[in-house]
Order: C-alpha cells, then sequence, then structure tokens
C-alpha cells in the first residue's frame, strides 16, 4: 500500500515523513510495517537528496535500546534458521560503517555461532587491510576492513552482510564483488531492516548471483520501495538550502550564547548552568575488544554478556536519584557496546532509557512532528579522524525532554576536543540536567601487554584508563583512579639494608625497588589507633581548610590529583569534604613523582587529554624540606616544553606544610598525620611507586603493586572514616581559619629548606637528600631506610611516641636538640655500607 503524506497511525501520531512527502511528493510503498520503521529527512547531497530514517536502528531516532537490539537479534534468528547450525558456525557477520555497525552485531548476536567483524572509516596504523569497498550514496564512502585475525574472512563457509537498508544494493553487491575475487565462497546472505529497492533493482541480485556463481539470500524485517517524482533530487537540494540558514543561525546563536540553554520536553530553552560531566568507570572486561572494527568472536560476547549487568549497575549508580528520561548517546562506529549498556540499564532503572549515536552525517532539522529529524546538535570531531577534523552531530536529542544523557565512546575519542567549550559534552549539558561520561577502551589489534601493565590503545598517545578498587586497591572505585600500571605479579622488594647500599654507592635509584613492607606489631598498632582518635578532629580542621581554600582560589570544580601514595588518602579527604561540605563529585587520581626523575609525563598526558589542566590540582600529604615541591614545578615545566600542553599549575596542595614550602595548605604545624605511620596498610595496599626501564616503557603509567595479601591488616578505610566522621564537628572552625588563611601572606619561606641545610653542615653529612624533616619524613626513614639518628624537638610528647617505638626496635639514637623547626627529623645513615652497621641494619651511633 502507499502511504497518504496527512495519515496518522493507530495512536493518532502523525508519520515523520510526512512533511518531506508533502513537499517532495515522496511515497512509500511496501509492507504495513514500513512507516512504523521509517521516516523521512532531507540532507545535502548531490546524489540522493532523502534520507530513509529508521526508528530501530538507534542512530538518528532515540528509541528504546531493547527494541534497538531485538530487531537485530531476530534477524540473526532468522539466518541461523536459514542456514543451520552446522552453516553458522562456518560464517562469519560482517556489518557496515557507521549506521550498521551495532545493527550487524546485534544479528550476530542472534546467529550465535558466528564471529562478527564490521567496516570502519578509521584507519589503525599498523593493522593491515583485509579489503574495502566503495559506498557510492554516502558522504563517506571508503570503507575498510581490518581483522585481527587475517583468516578471518578467508574461510568458504557463509558470509552474512548487514545493512540498516537495501535500496539500490550497490554498497553490498559492491563489496561482495570485491570479497569475493580475493575470498570465494560458495554462499551470501544480506541483511537489512528494510529491502527498498526498486522494481528496475529487483533482478539484479538474482543475475549477480549467477554472474559469481553462489547463492544469495536475503532476510528483511520489511521490504517496499520509494516512489521519487521527477525532478525531486533538485527540488530536495533546494529545499535544504531555504531551510538549513535559519538552522545555522540559530545553532551558532545558540553555541555562543554566554548562558547554556537547554530544551524542556516541549522544546521551549531553559537557561541554566553547563555542569562537568561525571565520569563513570565501567570495569570493562579485559581482553572484550571495543567492538568489532577488528572482530569479535562468540567468546567475546560471551564475556560481554555476563560483565554487562554489572557494567550497567556502575553506570546506575551514578545517576540521579530523580533521574527519569535517560538517554545512553554511543558514538559514530561505536554503537553495539552503548547498545548492550542500555539494554542492561533499562532492565535495572525506574527511568524511561532511550538509546542512539552520534553520527558523521549531515541532515538537516526541522522542528515539525511530521519531519524525522527534529533538532540536532553540531559539535567538532574529537577522534582526530583521518580525513581531518570536521562537524558532527547528534539528532533529536535537543528537546527530547531527557534529564540524564550517559555519552559512551572509545578511548581514542576522550580528547580535548569532547571536553572543548563547543565539543559534545558541553552540548550535551546544554540540554540535559545531568551528563555523564563513560569510556570503553580502544582495542589494539597486536598489542601484547607487558607483564603487570595494561593494553596499549590504538594511538600511542592514548593510554590506559585508571586502575580502579577493589582490582586495583582497597578503596572504593570512585575514590581514586590510579594512573599507575599494575606490577603485582613483578618480585621487587629487596631488604632495606641492600637498597640503602645500592642507593648510597650509586649503583640503584630507590625507585627501582621496593623496601619490604613493614608489619607492625600489636604495640605499634595501638599506637597507630590512639593516634588516629587523638588526632582525627584535628586533621578533620586541615583537611576542611586545605579544601576550601582550593575552591575559593584554585577551582570550583577542581581535578584532584594526589602524588603516589602519601597524598592519597589526603586526596581522598578532600574529595569527601568537598561532597560532604558541597555537594560536589570531584574527579580523584593517583600519580606517581620520583624524586631526581620528575612527575609520569604519561600521567599529565592522561590528564590534559581528559581535563582542563588549568583545574588539576596537585595533592600531598605533607612537606619536609620542600625537594618534591621543587622537583614537580620542574618536571610541569619540562612537559609543558617538551609536550606544548600549557595549563598545569605545579603548586602543591597539602595537609601540613610545616617547611613553609607552599601557599595551598591546611596548618604550618608539624604534628603527626597518622597515615605517616604506616605504610600500604593505610594507603589503599597500594606500595611505593617504581620507575625502572626494564618494567616501564617511554608509553607506560610508572608502576606500584596491590599488596592483596595484607588485607586483613588494611586499616585504609578506618582511616578515612574515622577522620570523615568528624567533619560536621570541625565546621565553624574550618570557616573560621579558612578566612584568616585567605587574607593572610602565605608566600612560602623556604625555612625547612635553611634548617635542613644547616643541620647537615652541622652532622657532617654534607647532603640534604639524607635529611629528612618532620614526623612524617622521619617516619619513612625508621620504616624504608637505614637511620643514622633522630633529632626530636625538646619536650615533644605523643606526637612521636611511635617515632621512638620504631627507633628503639631499630636501635636508633634519639637525641633531643633544641630550637628544631620541626617536631623531629630523621637523618639517614651517611655513606651506609652493611660492614659499617652490621648486617642487621641497626645504626652505629657517634659516627
Amino acid at each position: 500500500m502507499a502511504y497518504a503524506s496527512d495519515e496518522r497511525d493507530a495512536n493518532n501520531v502523525v508519520w515523520s515523513g510526512k512533511w518531506v512527502a508533502e513537499r517532495l511528493g515522496v511515497e512509500l510503498d511496501g509492507d504495513e510495517r514500513l512507516r512504523g520503521l521509517l521516516g523521512l529527512a532531507l540532507r545535502r547531497n548531490p546524489k540522493r537528496a532523502h534520507l530513509l530514517v529508521s526508528h530501530v536502528l538507534g542512530k538518528h531516532v532515540p528509541q528504546s535500546p531493547a527494541l534497538v537490539w531485538r530487531s537485530g537479534y531476530d534477524l540473526g534468528v532468522r539466518v541461523r534458521a536459514l542456514l543451520g547450525d552446522d552453516e553458522a558456525r562456518r560464517s562469519v557477520v560482517l556489518g557496515y560503517a557507521e549506521t550498521a555497525t551495532g545493527l550487524g552485531h546485534s544479528v550476530a548476536d542472534g546467529l550465535a555461532l558466528a564471529p562478527y567483524l564490521h567496516s570502519t572509516r578509521r584507519p589503525v596504523p599498523g593493522v593491515a587491510r583485509a579489503g574495502g569497498f566503495e559506498e557510492s550514496h554516502s558522504h563517506a564512502t571508503s570503507h575498510l576492513l581490518l581483522p585481527e585475525d587475517p583468516g578471518l574472512l578467508a574461510g568458504d563457509g557463509p558470509l552474512v552482510l548487514v545493512d540498516d537498508e537495501f535500496s539500490t544494493g550497490n554498497t553490498v553487491l559492491n563489496t561482495i564483488r570485491a570479497l569475493h575475487e580475493r575470498y570465494p565462497r560458495g554462499r551470501y546472505v544480506i541483511v537489512a531492516l528494510v529491502d527498498m529497492r526498486s522494481d528496475a533493482d529487483q533482478g539484479r541480485l538474482a543475475e549477480f548471483a549467477r554472474e559469481i556463481g553462489a547463492r544469495v539470500d536475503l532476510i528483511a524485517l520489511a521490504s517496499g520501495t520509494v516512489r521519487l517524482p521527477e525532478g525531486v533530487l533538485e527540488r530536495g537540494q533546494a529545499l535544504v538550502a531555504e531551510h538549513e540558514q535559519s538552522a545555522l543561525v540559530a545553532e551558532h546563536e545558540q553555541a555562543a550564547a554566554s548562558v547554556p540553554v537547554r530544551q524542556s520536553a516541549v522544546g521551549v530553552p531553559v537557561q541554566r548552568d553547563a555542569r562537568r560531566p561525571v565520569r563513570v568507570d565501567l570495569g570493562w572486561p579485559a581482553g572484550v575488544p571495543d567492538g568489532g572494527r577488528h572482530g569479535f568472536t562468540a567468546a567475546h560476547r560471551e564475556t560481554l554478556e555476563a560483565a554487562a549487568p554489572g557494567l550497567a549497575d556502575r553506570i546506575a549508580g551514578a545517576l540521579p536519584a530523580d533521574a527519569r528520561r535517560v538517554l545512553v548517546l554511543g558514538f559514530e562506529e561505536l554503537m553495539y557496546a552503548p547498545l548492550r549498556l542500555a539494554v542492561a540499564l533499562e532492565e535495572r532503572v525506574q527511568a524511561e532509557v532511550r538509546y542512539s549515536t552520534t553520527t558523521r552525517s549531515p541532515v538537516l532539522a526541522v522542528d515539525d512532528p511530521g519531519y524525522a529529524i527534529r533538532s540536532r546538535l553540531v559539535f567538532p570531531a574529537h577522534d582526530d579522524p583521518a580525513d581531518g577534523p570536521g562537524d558532527r552531530y547528534a539528532y533529536n536529542v535537543a528537546g527530547g525532554g531527557f534529564d540524564t544523557v550517559v555519552a559512551v565512546v572509545d578511548s581514542t575519542a576522550d580528547t580535548p576536543q569532547l571536553h572543548a567549550p563547543d565539543g559534545l559534552l558541553a552540548q550535551l549539558a546544554r540540554h540535559a540536567e545531568h551528563v555523564l561520561l563513560a569510556v570503553v577502551p580502544s582495542h589494539v589489534p597486536g598489542a601484547q601487554a607487558v607483564e603487570g601493565a595494561s593494553e596499549r590503545q590504538e594511538n600511542p598517545s592514548m593510554l590506559p584508563e585508571p586502575l580502579r578498587g577493589p582490582a586495583f586497591s582497597s578503596y572504593a572505585p570512585d575514590e581514586v583512579g590510579w594512573l599507575l600500571q599494575d606490577l603485582s605479579e613483578v618480585e621487587l622488594e629487596a631488604p632495606t639494608e641492600e637498597r640503602e647500599e645500592a642507593i648510597q654507592s650509586g649503583g640503584a635509584h630507590y625507585a627501582e625497588s621496593l623496601p619490604v613492607e613493614y608489619q607492625p606489631n600489636e604495640q605499634y598498632q595501638q599506637l597507630f589507633k590512639a593516634a588516629l582518635e587523638t588526632s582525627a578532629a584535628r586533621i578533620a580542621r586541615a583537611v576542611g581548610v586545605v579544601t576550601e581554600t582550593v575552591l575559593a582560589e584554585r577551582s570550583k570544580r577542581p581535578v584532584l590529583v594526589s602524588l603516589a601514595r602519601a597524598g592519597t588518602p589526603v586526596g581522598v579527604l578532600m574529595r569527601r569534604w568537598a561532597e560532604h561540605r558541597h555537594g560536589l563529585d570531584l574527579p580523584h587520581y593517583a600519580v606517581s613523582i620520583v624524586r631526581g626523575r620528575g612527575i609520569d609525563a604519561n600521567a599529565l598526558r592522561w590528564l590534559a587529554a581528559h581535563h582542563d589542566p588549568a583545574d588539576v590540582v596537585f595533592v600531598d600529604g605533607w612537606t619536609g624540606k620542600g625537594a618534591i615541591t621543587r622537583e614537580l614545578a620542574q618536571a610541569v615545566r619540562d612537559f609543558e616544553e617538551a609536550s606544548g600542553a600549557e595549563g598545569f599549575d605545579p603548586e602543591i596542595a597539602v595537609l601540613a606544610d610545616p617547611g613553609s614550602c607552599v601557599r595551598t595548605y591546611g596548618t604550618r604545624e608539624d604534628f603527626l598525620i597518622p597515615s605517616a605511620c604506616l605504610n600500604s596498610t593505610v594507603s589503599g595496599l597500594i606500595s611505593r611507586t617504581v620507575l625502572r626501564a626494564d618494567l616501564v616503557g617511554p608509553d607506560d603509567f610508572h608502576g606500584a603493586k596491590f599488596y592483596r595479601e595484607l588485607a586483613g591488616t588494611d586499616v585504609s578505610g578506618h582511616f578515612l572514616d574515622t577522620v570523615a566522621a568528624r567533619f560536621d564537628e570541625v565546621g565553624v572552625a574550618v570557616d573560621a581559619q579558612v578566612k584568616e588563611v585567605l587574607s593572610a601572606d602565605r608566600a612560602p619561606t623556604w625555612e625547612g629548606w635553611a634548617a635542613v641545610e644547616r643541620i647537615s653542615a652541622s652532622y657532617g653529612i654534607n647532603d640534604v637528600n639524607l635529611v629528612k624533616p618532620g614526623v612524617g619524613e622521619t617516619t619513612r626513614v625508621l620504616l624504608r631506610r637505614v637511620p643514622w639518628k633522630i633529632l626530636a624537638q625538646r619536650g615533644a610528647g605523643a606526637d612521636l611516641d611511635h617515632v621512638r617505638l620504631l627507633a628503639r626496635q631499630r636501635g636508633v639514637e634519639v637525641e633531643e636538640v633544641d630550637g628544631l623547626p620541626y617536631s623531629c627529623v630523621g637523618l639517614i645513615h651517611p655513606q651506609y655500607t652493611r660492614g659499617a652497621t652490621g648486617a642487621d641494619g641497626k645504626a652505629v651511633t657517634g659516627q
């Protein structure tokens, strides 16, 4: 039957092809299902003015993800029935970029027994082409086939080709012809949502099958024909030109508006402040590709299906409590992963969930119920495309009534352009109250994981996603992301005395190995607990002061980047304060900095790609003499000179600044911060960081170990919870102290450095690196190095109880002195050898 332009469906909803049909005389003939499956729109294209807009493809029209997936799945079930299980196992499913990548994958799900591959317009360096073909009517014509397994297309089993529509058949026939010459086979199955061939094209398929000597079958949800009157191309182009200018003016005015706007459910602009997106760590299953660009096997499918509920739970946990209408928005060729996330999410939340994806294809938007593309968002490409920069689009998002949008991209596309003021995330923030970002790691064919390291990304400059608990560290996944590689399976520990001798002789750097983790006895554990109980309120006050100072002076939504590992508990506490006091969900990462070798440049590169460097605030526990402060400043300068990236502020925010080295601090008193008393068991069970050439390559993050075996003595959570429980009681004191701090002269005096130089000279050490001032640094000397003696401020009280206990256990003299600007100072044995001190590591006094 033919659909008249004024027909409505059974629910009295105007057909979304009515507007084009009325103006151009375009009609659809065929199955009754066609109007439910398709609408019409116009595009600027010299070969075809009209666009068939699918309601079940999940590209241009937000739709129930279950309906989108089921449409492809059911077609796959029909293919399996057609072929039989034996032939199905020998088959390969091939989908078309970009619109049919998710559809093809869903068909492969229904077929169940076959691997899946989709064509791509993204070349990947080092990956050989297994073929390619042209799509003559598309705005971007070249397709590449880049299977990881070169033999994927070489078999003689059936090839199942999946596209959203089968119109002239040229694209599919070009594909078969190109592949048949290289990989001849006896059977092909063409799958499409709709078969829209004209009468003239109907006989071409059978003729083509005879030509190549193979059987070619066709399966579709519905079939019909588009009736195009004479001159439709010219009239369509004129119609596009007429409406496009006004649409562009409106888009540019909106993008330039000083106050972001969003559309209400009825299309009325509503002003509001744009918010930064909330990043959701998916915990994507290891070894599962992001899609079918390089092949996706039945085993991959099983792993993803098992993991999907957990992935969706992470998204559900990040949704606002009052979410009503949620859009999961995929990215160009990345359609399947977002679709499966959306399907699982739809099953788990009360909110209405819809799914669609962004696209390269420019289509005219007309806000009319009889037109399939009601609105469009325009934003720059954000995956460094091979054909250069250009505009990209998201349709029917504005005005869709979505209060929450979950943007899902692959890591190759998680770039500064994505986060730019005119980028996709900013555009979405103008139209939805809440924007979440989930990143799926891009798969790299042939990339071999370094022992304990994360998989490389497609672009060498793209690095792995942060490690998170519980897989890495005992912290909750939202508390901190570690920009490190996991070296847990590598033997790195060496006896303290061996390390000291190697370090002082110049034979090794302290970051090339790890000390054996100190295991506190019962007496020491009781000291820790008592110290924590005594100092919790004091620490909470310092956390509040430093966090409020950062929010007042550095950024309204800072990105906390703690220096692993002493800074990490402080960063977590600052994040908790911001959430408790202001409802802010601040991103927090931990990075490695190594004295003498600088900060992890790859971590800075990752941060610059994912956040505005101006928002990054480096966090540490305390300052001693200021060596790390100076190290960071130099490292940031070196990084910016080498990479061209700018904007990082190297000043550290610390809990305690007894050395007067920084402007942003919670206090300048040298007091016991109980997290300094222990090693990994108060820092998420993570070791000190490691930088060694045979383990850390030029494109790797620095490394660290996760001591899972110490879980029984882990007090990381106890430390955080004890301090955070005191936030309310110190609130008034924090507010008063912050006012004083903000109005005070906080210029660093570096008095700590001067004191260290005096001590170094007075004790004949002549190496400031062997003088460790402050409670925290002194504790580290006793736990990790070979101490010579401890200098303690005369009359220092309970803050040094744990220091005195450790000194007795190590046989180290504690010398009380006057005029010390710190509570204590630890002196490392100068010119250490095991012969000078004895193999047990106990210090020799009087030297």
